[in-house]
């Protein structure tokens, strides 16, 4: 294990690294596919993903996390925590798993719990929320798997290749994590 922050069971979260990590990430921001379930539209430069690297560790308001299988060391995805509030205890949750043959194998399930962890213990954060759109089933289970529960839909306000589709609005409480 190269530099562990959080350790699982078969992955464990490492800080992001500019040298190392830059062209992956970039790979899977830029794949068509990746994008659909980010929200994103347009491809991301070398020169954009490398400031959003170095930006990681610079805000309190914001923690980003490489996702690295154990078993070879091989960097698979990225989470963490935007809009960090320390005051009202909350923040916003992301995840990337960016290689396709990782998708579905539980990898996304055991890093939301790592982070979550990490958020309710080390951070004192009393909520955690994301948005996930309609069209994602596989993102929905894992939140659902990681303790997210359905807030509310946003009817119809995400477009994309000519449809729109729902936003769901997902949350965990401190009190509901720990009650898990």
């Amino acid at each position: 294990m190269i530099n562990p922050f959080l350790i699982g069971d078969r992955i464990y979260l490492r800080p992001l690294d500019e040298e190392t990590d830059l062209d992956r990430c970039l790979g899977w921001i830029n794949d068509p596919e990746v994008l659909t379930t980010l929200g994103r539209r347009h491809p991301t430069g070398r020169a954009a993903e490398r400031e959003w690297l170095q930006e990681q560790y610079k805000s309190e308001e914001q923690t980003n996390l490489a996702i690295v299988l154990k078993d070879g060391d091989r960097h698979i995805g990225n989470c963490g925590f935007n809009e960090i509030d320390y005051v009202n205890r909350s923040a916003v949750f992301g995840i990337l798993i960016g290689e396709k043959d990782a998708w579905g194998q539980g990898y996304g399930p055991e890093a939301a719990r790592l982070i979550l962890k990490h958020g309710f213990e080390e951070l004192g954060l009393h909520r955690i929320g994301l948005d996930v759109y309609s069209h994602n089933p596989r993102a929905i289970r894992a939140y659902e798997k990681a303790g997210f529960v359905r807030e509310g839909t946003l009817r119809e306000s995400y477009y994309r290749n000519g449809v729109y589709h729902d936003t769901i609005v997902m949350s965990v409480l401190e009190s509901e994590w720990r009650d898990a």
